[in-house]
């Protein structure tokens, strides 16, 4: 392909990639990367960064692992200290796609407390999936920190990035079931059911967890008033 032919079609994506009907950028989005180009990798992570449409931007994180991973990986570390969360949000979501595990020592640890609930939920995600295997007690003590937070999606999220770590989550879930907030006890609870059982619904695993601390805090027979 000559530099005038590659050129023109750069510029029809791109214009493509920012059309009002979404219809028109997840096509833009796949052509993107039926045909990867190294050269767009900027345009499509700005454009993942401001997307609204769901099935957009998951397109939009195939075209970029379909890109010369050295060149997506630089771009994508630099977004995640962007102001904008879905920016960051976006980037740990593609890395975690690519899943190159010598990236994992590049990623700001403190996105595992980020502010932004999707921020967080997406470093969880690239945590269990890139983080070494040496590093699980340090990272299930981090992720056991976030036990409480937010709503029940952003809760479901942690439990099973907690349950990924095996072993290492066990004992920081026990001391976690006298946690200082009843929400912390309620998700500490509800994670350690499932992982007892993995395949059961969080929501089930929660009203659970609500039993087994009402009946641990309800008074013994004969107790008095």
């Amino acid at each position: 392909m000559n530099n005038a032919i590659r050129d023109n079609r750069q510029a029809r994506l791109i214009e493509a990639l920012a059309d009002p009907q979404s219809s028109t950028r997840l096509q833009a989005a796949l052509a993107a990367g039926t045909h990867p180009d190294d050269a767009l990798v900027d345009v499509l992570v700005d454009c993942c960064a401001v997307e609204p449409d769901f099935f957009v931007r998951d397109m939009l994180t195939w075209a970029l692992t379909r890109c010369a991973a050295g060149v997506t990986i630089a771009r994508l570390l630099r977004e995640l200290t962007s102001p904008t969360a879905q920016a960051r949000s976006q980037a740990l979501h593609t890395l975690s796609k690519i899943g190159d595990h010598t990236v994992w020592a590049k990623v700001p640890s403190g996105l595992l407390h980020d502010p932004d609930d999707d921020v967080a939920r997406s470093a969880w995600r690239v945590a269990t999936v890139l983080a070494p295997y040496e590093k699980r007690d340090v990272l299930a003590r981090e992720l056991a920190t976030e036990l409480g937070r937010g709503d029940r999606d952003t809760r479901r999220s942690l439990s099973r990035a907690l349950i990924t770590l095996g072993d290492a989550v066990v004992p920081l879930l026990a001391a976690a079931r006298s946690g200082r907030t009843p929400e912390v006890r309620e998700h500490a609870v509800a994670t350690e059911h499932l992982m007892e059982d993995p395949d059961s619904d969080f929501s089930a695993a929660v009203d659970q967890a609500r039993r087994t601390l009402s009946l641990k805090d309800a008074p013994s027979p004969g107790t008095k008033c």
